[in-house]
C-alpha cells in the first residue's frame, strides 16, 4: 500500500504542474449575442463588443459568437500548442470560416489544437470565433439531469488562453493510470495485478517531475509491461467508436443540428490523427460526411431513419423507417446497412426480426435490456424470434452502455459480465460521449491502444460492426434463440405519457395511410392526377421523425413536444384533423379503401364507401345509474352469461398516485398499484341524450382528482358490436395516473395484445418475476382476454399504456409527470376507446377488423353516380388477411406496392383479387426490391398468396405500358 499512495501522489503532482507549460491570454477577446442558431457567415458581420473571462453569458437556449484574436509568444518555437477554452455552454471553434474542433467541457474536449510543434513559417497571429450555444451537452435542467431547463440560467466563460502542451507529460500519465488500474482491479490473486504496482511505483521513483529528460526510461518500463502478449484463448473486444445523440430530449430539434456539427467535425480530426479509428454513426437524418465513408471510419450503421421507440409505431411506420433509412444510406453510400442498430429504446417488438429482415438486415445490436428494473437479461450474444419465426444475430455490448471511456474497468466488466463468453469469445464495446452528443476523445483511444494485447488483459482492438457481426457468426453454432419481445422492465410510463403526441402519431399514420391508398387508385385509374411521391416523402419523414425513442414516448421537455405538435398540426405538417381527400381528389372522384376487406363500391350521389361483411348484432346493454359513480353493465350476446361480474362495474375510472424514483416522464413503479382510488365524484348525472333509432347514447361528467373534469358519451350504434365512450377530459393533476378499468367474466392464464402486424399474449398472473415486471405493458389498437366461447375485447384510438391482471382489463389514459416537462398533459384530451364482448375467439369475432374499423373510419365524398361507377379496387379471401398498405413504389413510376399480413396467426391461402390494371405481378421485400422466383400468376380468382402465422407479404403490381 505503500507503493500505492506513492504513485497516486506523484501522478497527481505530475497532472497538476506538469501538463501544460506556459500561458497566454487572447490578445482580444469579443462577442455577440442572439436568440437564433444563425450561419457562420451571417455571425461573423454582427458587430460585437469586449468580452472577459468570468463573464457569463445567457438566458438559456441563447447563442454567443466569440471573436477571439490569438497572438502565440516566438518563444513557443517547436512546442505544441492549445487553444483552451472552458465554459458550460457546447462550443465550435471555427477557423477560416470552416469548423473544425467541438469544445464541450462535460464531454471532456477543451482544448484545440493549434500545432503539435509550431514552425517559423506558421501563423503565430490568427483570428478564431466560438460558437456558444447557452446549453450544457444534457440541456440545462434546474437542480438535476432531467429536471424542466432553468430558463434563466447563465452560462460561464471559466478560461480562454493559449498554452504550451506537454505531449510527454500526457503519455506517462497515460501510462501510469492503466498500470494502477490493472493493479486495483484485477486482484490480488492475479500476478499482473502486483506487477503492474511495481512498475507504476519503479516510474514515479524515477521520474523527476523537474526534469522531462527522466521520463522516456519511466515511459520505457511501461512498455515493457503493455507488451507482454495474451495467449490465444483471450476474449477479444471490438472497440468502435460511437457518438449516441439523441434527435431531441433535453434539448430542441435544433440544437441537435449543431451537436451533430461539433461532434462530427471533432471525430474527423481524431480520424486525421489517428487513421486507425473508426466510428459508428446510425441515423441518415444525422449523417453529412462521406470522405470517412469511403475510408470505411466513419461506418453509416442503422437501416432506420432515426433510432425510433421499438414500441409504439404501427408496423407500417417501422417499415418506413427501415424503407427511408436505407434508401438515404443507398443513395448517399452506395450500401444499404446489414445491422440495425438501436442501442438506447424503451423496448422490442416481437415483430422486428421479421421487418429487419425484410429490410436486409440480419444483425442487431442494442443494449437498454441492461436497464431491467427487476430481471436480468440472461444473454449478451443470441439469435432473437420475433413472432413468425424469423431470426436475427442480436448482440448486447456487455459493458452495458454505448458511452464507454476506453478504462481498465470497462474492458474487465465487458469480459467478466458477458453471459455467453463460454459460446463466442467476441464482444462489442462502444466508447465515446453520447446521448448528448461529444463521441470519443484522445484519451480513450490512447488507453486502448496500450491494452491492445497486454497479457492479463482482454485484447482490444478498433474494429467494426462488420468484422465483430462477421466472427459471431462463424462462432454462433451454440447460441441460445429468446422467442418473442424484449420487454424492457422499466420505462413503461412512457406508454401514457404524452397523450397528445401519441395521438398525433396515431392520427398521422392514418391520414398518411389514407393519402397513399386515395393517390394511388386515382393515379391507377388513369387520371391526370400526378402521385405526390416527394410531399409523401417528406411527411413521412416528419412523422418518422417524431416517432424518435425520446419523443414519441414523451421522455422529452416542452420546446420538444411544441416541435412534435407543430409537424402534425402545421402548414407544413401532417395535417392532424384534416382529410386525406385535401390532397388526392381528382375531380371529386377520391376513393377509398377498406384496410381489411377492402371491397369498394360507390353510393350514388355521395361518393365511394366501403361495404363490409355482416356484422354482429349489437350486443344488449343496461345503463344504471349509481349514487356516487356511474358505471356501465355489459350484456354478452349469450344469454346464460354476462360480461361484468355480480358486484363489479364496468368502465370504472381510478386514480393512482404516480411518484417513481428518479426517471418521472419515464417509469411507472409497480407500487403505484397500492394506490388506486375509485373516481367517484358525479358532477353531472348520467342521462341519455340520443334514444332510439340507429344509435343511442348517455352522458355524465364527473370531479377527477383536485382540479380535473371528466366528460363522456357512451355511443351504441346499430350493427355495431362494440359499445363506444366518447371521453374528454381537462387535465391538470400532478403525479396522478388515470385509468379506465373493465373487470369481465373470462378466465384465463394469458391476454392476447396487438402489436406491429400481429399479436401476442402476456400471462394474466404473476407468478414469477417476470410475470410480475409486466405489470404495466403496452398494446397498439386492441386487447382481449377470452376464454374458450366468450371473451371481451377493449379497443382505442389513441392510447397504448395497457394491462391484464386476472380478470380486469385496464387501459392507461393519463399520466402527470413534471420532469423533463413541467407541463406534461395538463391540458384538454379527447380519445375513445370501446369495449366488446363476443362469442368464440377474438378472431371468429372480427375484433381485429372492429378495431380497423373504429381506427379507420369511414368516408364519404361527394360524387355524381354518373362520374363514379361501382368499382371494387380490392378484395381479401381471407378474413384472416389485412390490407394493410396500398401506395406508388418509391422509384418504379406507376408501379404499386401491395402490403399484406396474416392477422390469426394461422397457416392460411388466400385470393388478393384487384380491379387495377396489372400486366405482372411479384413479390418484394420490405425495400421494395422484386424476390428471387417471385413471380405472382395472375389466375381467375387473383393472386395465390401462402401465408404462415403473422407473415407480412409485399406485392409489386407492374401496370401495362
Amino acid at each position: 500500500m505503500k507503493f500505492w499512495g506513492t504513485s497516486e501522489g506523484k501522478r497527481g503532482r505530475l497532472s497538476d504542474h506538469r501538463l501544460f507549460g506556459d500561458c497566454c491570454p487572447p490578445a482580444s477577446l469579443s462577442f455577440f449575442q442572439t436568440p437564433r442558431r444563425i450561419p457562420y457567415d451571417e455571425a461573423v458581420g454582427q458587430e460585437f463588443r469586449p468580452a472577459k473571462v468570468g463573464d457569463s453569458f445567457g438566458p438559456t437556449w441563447e447563442t454567443c459568437w466569440f471573436k477571439v484574436e490569438l497572438s502565440i509568444p516566438q518563444a513557443w518555437a517547436g512546442q505544441e500548442v492549445h487553444f483552451v477554452w472552458e465554459s458550460d455552454g457546447e462550443g465550435m471553434v471555427w477557423r477560416d470560416g470552416q469548423p473544425v474542433q467541438g469544445l464541450t467541457k462535460e464531454g471532456e474536449k477543451t482544448s484545440y489544437i493549434l500545432t503539435s510543434s509550431l514552425k517559423e513559417s506558421e501563423p503565430h497571429s490568427l483570428t478564431l470565433y466560438v460558437e456558444l450555444a447557452c446549453n450544457g451537452l444534457f440541456g440545462a435542467g434546474k437542480g438535476s439531469m432531467i429536471a424542466p431547463p432553468d430558463p434563466d440560467r447563465r452560462f460561464t466563460l471559466s478560461k480562454a488562453e493559449l498554452v504550451i502542451f506537454n505531449r510527454d507529460v500526457y503519455e506517462l500519465l497515460v501510462d501510469l493510470e492503466i498500470l494502477l488500474d490493472m493493479a486495483q482491479l484485477l486482484g490480488e490473486e492475479n500476478q499482473r495485478s502486483f506487477q503492474a504496482l511495481y512498475t507504476a511505483n519503479q516510474m514515479v521513483n524515477m521520474c523527476d517531475v523537474t526534469d522531462p529528460s527522466t521520463f522516456p526510461a519511466a515511459r520505457d518500463l511501461a512498455a515493457a509491461i503493455f507488451s507482454q502478449r495474451n495467449g490465444k484463448s483471450q476474449h477479444t473486444i471490438h472497440a468502435v467508436g460511437h457518438c449516441h445523440i439523441d434527435s431531441a430530449w433535453l434539448w430542441p430539434y435544433e440544437e441537435t443540428i449543431r451537436k451533430c456539427a461539433r461532434s462530427w467535425v471533432t471525430v474527423v480530426r481524431l480520424m486525421e490523427r489517428n487513421p486507425e479509428l473508426t466510428f459508428a454513426c446510425s441515423q441518415p437524418r444525422l449523417i453529412s460526411i462521406q470522405e470517412f465513408v469511403a475510408k470505411e471510419q466513419f461506418i453509416p450503421v442503422g437501416g432506420t431513419w432515426v433510432e425510433m421507440d421499438g414500441n409504439l409505431p404501427s408496423g407500417e411506420s417501422m417499415v418506413r423507417q427501415f424503407l427511408q433509412g436505407q434508401l438515404f444510406f443507398q443513395e448517399q453510400f452506395g450500401r444499404i446497412c446489414s445491422e440495425f442498430w438501436l442501442p438506447d429504446t424503451f423496448g422490442y417488438s416481437a415483430q422486428l426480426p421479421q421487418l429487419m429482415r425484410g429490410c436486409g438486415i440480419r444483425r442487431f445490436l442494442t443494449q437498454k435490456l441492461s436497464w431491467n428494473l427487476v430481471n436480468t437479461f440472461p444473454h449478451h450474444t443470441f439469435f432473437w424470434e420475433g413472432i413468425d419465426g424469423s431470426r436475427v444475430l442480436t448482440h448486447f455490448p456487455p459493458g452495458d452502455s454505448y458511452g464507454m471511456h476506453g478504462r481498465v474497468e470497462e474492458i474487465l466488466k465487458t469480459v467478466k459480465n458477458n453471459k455467453d463468453k463460454g459460446c463466442v469469445n467476441h464482444s462489442a464495446l462502444l466508447f465515446g460521449f453520447g446521448d448528448g452528443g461529444g463521441g470519443p476523445t484522445q484519451k480513450m483511444l490512447d488507453r486502448m491502444k496500450r491494452m491492445s494485447d497486454t497479457d492479463g488483459l482482454p485484447r482490444v482492438q478498433i474494429s467494426t460492426p462488420d468484422r465483430l457481426f462477421s466472427v459471431l457468426e462463424k462462432e454462433s453454432s451454440q447460441l441460445c434463440t429468446w422467442v418473442g419481445e424484449l420487454f424492457l422492465e422499466l420505462h413503461n410510463g412512457t406508454y401514457t405519457t404524452q397523450a397528445q403526441i401519441k395521438k398525433g402519431n396515431r392520427e398521422c399514420e392514418r391520414i398518411l395511410h389514407d393519402v397513399e391508398v386515395l393517390s394511388t387508385l386515382a393515379v391507377a385509374r388513369g387520371s391526370a392526377f400526378q402521385y405526390p411521391a416527394s410531399q409523401l416523402q417528406r411527411l413521412w419523414r416528419l412523422l418518422l421523425l417524431n416517432q424518435f425513442h425520446d419523443v414519441l414516448p414523451g421522455s422529452c421537455i416542452q420546446l420538444v413536444v411544441e416541435d412534435a405538435l407543430q409537424y402534425y398540426t402545421g402548414e407544413q405538417g401532417l395535417w392532424l384533423g384534416g382529410g386525406a381527400a385535401e390532397v388526392s381528389v381528382l375531380d371529386c372522384q377520391a376513393l377509398w379503401v377498406d384496410p381489411v376487406k377492402a371491397s369498394l363500391v360507390t353510393v350514388p350521389s355521395m361518393g365511394y364507401a366501403i361495404v363490409r361483411e355482416p356484422l354482429l348484432p349489437p350486443q344488449p346493454v343496461a345503463v344504471r345509474k349509481q349514487v356516487s359513480t356511474t358505471a356501465v353493465v355489459l350484456r354478452s350476446v349469450c344469454p346464460a352469461s354476462k360480461s361484468v361480474p355480480d358486484g363489479c362495474y364496468a368502465n370504472q375510472f381510478a386514480l393512482f398516485d404516480d411518484v417513481p424514483l428518479y426517471w418521472d416522464a419515464w417509469d411507472v413503479m409497480d407500487y403505484h398499484l397500492e394506490t388506486r382510488k375509485p373516481v367517484t365524484m358525479l358532477l353531472k348525472p348520467l342521462e341519455i341524450t340520443l334514444a332510439g333509432g340507429l344509435r343511442g347514447s348517455a352522458s355524465f361528467s364527473l370531479q377527477i382528482g383536485k382540479s380535473s373534469t371528466l366528460t363522456q358519451e357512451i355511443i351504441l350504434d346499430a350493427t355495431c358490436p362494440y359499445l363506444r365512450f366518447l371521453t374528454q377530459v381537462e387535465w391538470k393533476e400532478a403525479h396522478k395516473f388515470l385509468k379506465v378499468e373493465f373487470p369481465v367474466q373470462v378466465r384465463s392464464t394469458n391476454a392476447t395484445y396487438e402489436i406491429q402486424f400481429g399479436h401476442l399474449q402476456r400471462p394474466t398472473h404473476w407468478n414469477t418475476s417476470w410475470d410480475w415486471a409486466r405489470f404495466e405493458v403496452w398494446a397498439h389498437k386492441w386487447l382481449d382476454l377470452s376464454e374458450h366461447g366468450f371473451g371481451v375485447a377493449l379497443l382505442n384510438d389513441c392510447k397504448y399504456g395497457a394491462s391484464a391482471h386476472g380478470n380486469i382489463l385496464s387501459l392507461s389514459l393519463l399520466r402527470a409527470p413534471k420532469s423533463p416537462d413541467a407541463t406534461a398533459d395538463i391540458a384538454h384530451h379527447q380519445f375513445t376507446y370501446a369495449v366488446m364482448p363476443h362469442l368464440g375467439s377474438f378472431q371468429d369475432a372480427g375484433v381485429i377488423q372492429c378495431a380497423y374499423n373504429m381506427n379507420f373510419p369511414l368516408h364519404a365524398v361527394p360524387a355524381s353516380s354518373a362520374q363514379c361507377p361501382a368499382w371494387s379496387a380490392f378484395s381479401v379471401s381471407s378474413p384472416a388477411v389485412v390490407l394493410e398498405t396500398v401506395k406508388q413504389a418509391s422509384p418504379r413510376g406507376r408501379t404499386v406496392v401491395v402490403r399484406l399480413y396474416e392477422a390469426h396467426g394461422s397457416t392460411v391461402v388466400a385470393w388478393l383479387q384487384t380491379s387495377l390494371p396489372v400486366k405482372e405481378a411479384m413479390l418484394c421485400d420490405l425495400l421494395e426490391r422484386p424476390a428471387a422466383q417471385g413471380s405472382l400468376p395472375l389466375e381467375q380468382r387473383g393472386m395465390r398468396l401462402s401465408f404462415t402465422p403473422f407473415r407480412v407479404l409485399s406485392i409489386l403490381l407492374l401496370p401495362p405500358a
